[in-house]
């Protein structure tokens, strides 16, 4: 078939069994549409359609073909709307990578305002630690990362928008607090700086890794690493079991997990998240997420 005229033409015989109102409603003369039908039919290898002087009707074949047929030319049709929306950034996909504190301050928020925005566009969403995100979105996978910036600059093929900066509080076993006061009748004060520590591994996350020990060392308390942990559920699991302290964004108070108490912090050491992408990447989801990333204020966490 040299274009879609010939289906439009099947389509408009189809549905009116009838040659004469057929050429009309195409805005055509009756031979040039007979002439194409014929012509689809040698094509086929197959007849559409059986004449006669009163009746036109489909054949068993036409009636098979039309069901193809009909969905085929609508979805055609569709296609420069498609295309819009395409442009838009208004379907599609995007993927999204996060790091495991995002999950309880930025990822719900952002990925709330840009569902309610663009519904039609499928988000992906993926955990992962900065320095594979950093190193996934350098490869060519994925769209944007929330990640928690290294303290030096990124590598130049990466953009980068600064979304929170937050306190970091401590995290500490409850149990620790009861055995306190069931001991001495008060509060800890700050012997659990002096308890074993929960961290996450400096490998993949060095500045989180070092914004917690040099704090621990200002405080002459210099840190006694238990257990290390990627995750930030699981470390906040092994506080609740006792294993030691953890020092955490802000944020976290929004995992109420039992067992465990957020302390604020004197002099509180700030950590940063934003979001990391290719500056040379045009997808049309990604601009319309950052537009969407700009216009929320997530604000300092307290």
């Amino acid at each position: 078939m040299k274009d879609l005229r010939q289906l439009h033409h099947f389509l408009a015989v189809a549905d009116t069994l009838h040659f004469g109102r057929a050429a009309e409603r195409l805005g055509m003369t009756q031979p040039p549409l007979s002439q194409s039908i014929l012509a689809l039919e040698r094509e086929l290898g197959a007849a559409l359609f059986t004449r006669s002087k009163r009746n036109v009707a489909l054949t068993a074949f036409g009636h098979q073909w039309l069901e193809h047929v009909r969905p085929a030319v609508a979805g055609i049709a569709a296609l420069p709307y498609i295309a819009r929306r395409l442009r838009e950034g208004s379907a599609g996909e995007l993927a999204l990578s996060f790091v495991s504190i995002a999950d309880y301050s930025l990822l719900p928020a952002l990925v709330r305002h840009y569902a309610a925005r663009f519904p039609q566009v499928e988000v992906t969403l993926a955990e992962a630690t900065s320095d594979v995100q950093i190193a996934a979105l350098l490869d060519g996978r994925g769209h944007a990362g929330i990640i928690v910036p290294p303290d030096g600059a990124l590598p130049d093929a990466l953009s980068y928008m600064p979304l929170l900066r937050e306190p970091l509080v401590a995290a500490i076993p409850e149990a620790w607090v009861d055995e306190a006061r069931q001991r001495h009748g008060g509060w800890l004060g700050g012997d659990w700086l002096d308890r074993p520590l929960i961290l996450f591994p400096r490998r993949v996350a060095p500045v989180f890794h070092d914004r917690i020990t040099a704090y621990l060392e200002r405080q002459g308390r210099p840190p006694h690493v238990r257990q290390e942990a990627i995750q930030m559920q699981t470390i906040i699991s092994l506080v609740s079991a006792g294993m030691g302290f953890a020092l955490v964004p802000a944020s976290m108070r929004n995992l109420a997990r039992t067992g465990v108490l957020y302390v604020d912090l004197e002099e509180a050491p700030m950590l940063e998240t934003g979001l990391a992408w290719r500056g040379a990447d045009d997808s049309a989801t990604l601009a319309a997420f950052l537009d969407v990333a700009r216009g929320i204020d997530i604000g300092a966490v307290s």
